[in-house]
């Protein structure tokens, strides 16, 4: 049996960590997506419970995360390394660069619920909980007006090759939410806080006012996830007694091929919460 397909045999959804799993278990993009507003509704209704607000040291109650979300046979996974570069003109070029942000937003479903259900049973504040679950139910959302207008310019996520850099960073962070949180949201998502005005002026230049106004969207709403990403973090460094701008650092350096490079969103960043002295040092 294909060992991603024993991974994710179904379980009953009886509690927020079994229902992440279900989520990540889901190949089908809009099942996933389905699954993850269906999850977050019940979350927020009462009718789902964490790990750590049952009877929390019961090890019955533990969920096994998979290694690798369930994903549809298309798009082809790569490398980063070996993408195709990107054409930039033309509603090809279009198609590419938000085939690529489409891909980054199912990716980011699954991180959301990947950080809920692998670190569920550390004793979080129920806030920790109420924080990914909306992360993950914004970036469903962002899939699915990406997925939309890719269908009006001709097109459907999965036509494009796509990178799979995002899990990498997930596996090699798989090990301590501390870490998780440093290189995802403060590091992979921060960066789409840098980078995303220029496709907002390329797609305007380009008279796709339909296209940039979605990376608007998503760009405003991607600031509170790097902001929920740094306030755990903090927290953790205050409950681990660890100083936070040199343990970021560290777990950077340790766990993140490259640095932090310029340009910064300074701006999106500091409402996010980093400061610059953060992340300038490191670059």
């Amino acid at each position: 049996m294909d060992m991603s397909k024993r991974s994710c045999v179904r379980l009953p959804i009886s509690n927020l960590a079994a229902a992440a799993r279900a989520v990540l278990c889901e190949p089908d993009p809009r099942a996933k997506v389905a699954r993850t507003h269906l999850t977050a509704a019940d979350w927020r209704a009462g009718r789902s419970t964490a790990l750590n607000l049952v009877a929390a040291a019961d090890a019955t109650t533990t969920t096994t995360m998979p290694e690798r979300p369930a994903r549809p046979a298309l798009p082809q996974l790569m490398a980063p390394r070996l993408m195709p570069r990107r054409r930039l003109g033309g509603v090809r070029g279009r198609i590419a660069l938000l085939h690529a942000v489409a891909h980054i937003e199912l990716n980011a479903i699954d991180l959301a619920w990947d950080l809920i259900g692998r670190f569920a049973a550390l004793d979080w504040p129920a806030e920790f909980f109420d924080d990914w679950v909306d992360v993950a139910a914004d970036e469903a959302r962002h899939f699915t007006m990406l997925a939309a207008r890719l269908n009006e310019l001709g097109a459907s996520y999965g036509d494009l090759p796509a990178h799979d850099g995002l899990w990498e960073a997930a596996m090699a962070t798989s090990h301590d939410p501390l870490a998780r949180l440093a290189v995802v949201p403060m590091v992979l998502e921060a960066r789409g806080l840098d980078v995303t005005p220029a496709m907002i002026a390329r797609l305007q230049r380009a008279g796709d006012d339909a296209s940039a106004a979605l990376l608007e969207v998503i760009l405003r709403e991607e600031v509170a996830h790097v902001a929920a990403g740094q306030r755990w973090f903090s927290y953790l460094c205050r409950r681990r007694s660890l100083s936070e701008h040199e343990t970021w650092r560290e777990l950077v350096a340790a766990h993140y091929r490259g640095v932090p490079r310029p340009p910064f969103n300074e701006a999106a960043r500091r409402a996010a919460g980093m400061a610059p002295e953060l992340y300038q040092q490191l670059a």
